[in-house]
């Protein structure tokens, strides 16, 4: 079986170069990390990962903790960190919180405190002071996406903002009776986004003059089934039936709009429809919706763990890093019948 040797004879570099093109530990010139991987390729060479922990004192694992896993969002935040941490040549293992409290305290108290993970990326989790600094102790850098925590390098977008923007979308092309489809009690999560987005909701009208009407408010669970009985529940509203929704994500906004059409209702003639993610379904149903780009999300996670990770990077203070978001128009949304 080849060896170190054999490699960096072929790639014409040192054995500590190829150690570190390899390992992804020191700097390497991307010229040279190409040629010494190419090198490693034809000669079949491996590097031992036992071997690899043992010379760094890391296993090339991150911890990915989010708290549900059948939500599109959460996968589109996985898959773009798991791309990014392959690229950096790190493996990822997931911990899913779905099971409640007992199952948080587990991971927390235990999985992580293991050996098996160098750093930590912790997605719509609002962790604790006791969370946080079980990890730091023992020196497990930690990511959070969703939100500011203390003491933690976050990133986070501004919910209140986006609701807002969404709103406005809709008073811009004339709508004055707007609808809001936000999150029940039990879809209340870390960083209280459903709340943020039906004050960006409420913000948006009072700067346009107008009040919140509760009749137009319908609570669901960011779900399509949840999104279609809450439309169900504003359209079948005799005394007040809105020229407008805005769900507070995607999969409640696409649920509208097959309550719209269930009930004979066109989208957008009769009602203008916009939601929050821009979901990999969006633009097969046509749906207005405010990007937040979950995949960009967790390349930026990873690339803020490689910072603390590698000694050779510039290391930043704890802070909180905004992440974009942005109004893609489709056909779901137009100016209300006269």
């Amino acid at each position: 079986m080849p060896g170190i040797n054999q490699v960096a004879q072929l790639a014409g570099v040192s054995t500590a170069t190829v150690s570190r093109a390899l390992s992804g530990n020191g700097h390497v010139s991307e010229t040279t990390r190409h040629r010494v991987r190419a090198a490693a390729r034809e000669l079949g060479y491996v590097v031992s990962s036992n071997a690899s922990s043992l010379a760094t004192g890391r296993m090339r694992n991150i911890g990915v903790v989010i708290p549900f896993l059948n939500r599109w969002y959460f996968g589109a935040v996985l898959e773009g960190a798991e791309q990014a941490l392959l690229r950096h040549g790190y493996d990822l293992t997931l911990y899913n919180l779905s099971g409640g409290e007992d199952q948080r305290t587990s991971v927390f108290e235990d999985f992580l405190l293991r050996k098996r993970v160098d750093a930590v990326i912790a997605i719509s989790l609002e962790l604790t002071g006791s969370e946080v600094e079980r990890l730091l102790t023992i020196n497990k850098p930690i990511v959070g996406v969703g939100g500011s925590i203390a003491g933690v390098r976050t990133l986070s977008i501004d919910d209140g903002a986006v609701a807002q923007l969404a709103t406005e979308h809709l008073l811009a092309l004339g709508h004055r009776t707007i609808g809001f489809i936000g999150g029940n009690r039990q879809s209340e999560m870390d960083f209280h986004v459903p709340s943020q987005r039906r004050g960006g909701f409420i913000a948006a009208l009072a700067d346009a003059g107008l009040t919140a009407d509760p009749e137009l408010f319908q609570s669901a669970d960011f779900t399509i089934p949840g999104g279609y009985a809450a439309a169900k529940q504003l359209f079948g509203n005799p005394r007040k039936r809105p020229t407008a929704v805005f769900a507070a994500s995607d999969e409640m906004a696409i649920g509208a709009i097959l309550a719209a059409r269930d009930l004979g209702l066109s989208v957008p003639d009769d009602v203008s429809i916009i939601g929050v993610d821009d979901h990999e379904l969006a633009e097969f149903f046509g749906l207005t919706s405010i990007a937040q780009f979950p995949a960009l999300q967790g390349e930026m996670a990873v690339d803020i763990l490689m910072d603390q990770l590698h000694p050779d990077h510039t290391a930043h203070a704890s802070s909180n890093t905004p992440l974009p978001f942005e109004l893609i128009v489709r056909s779901s949304t137009s100016r209300p019948k006269s």
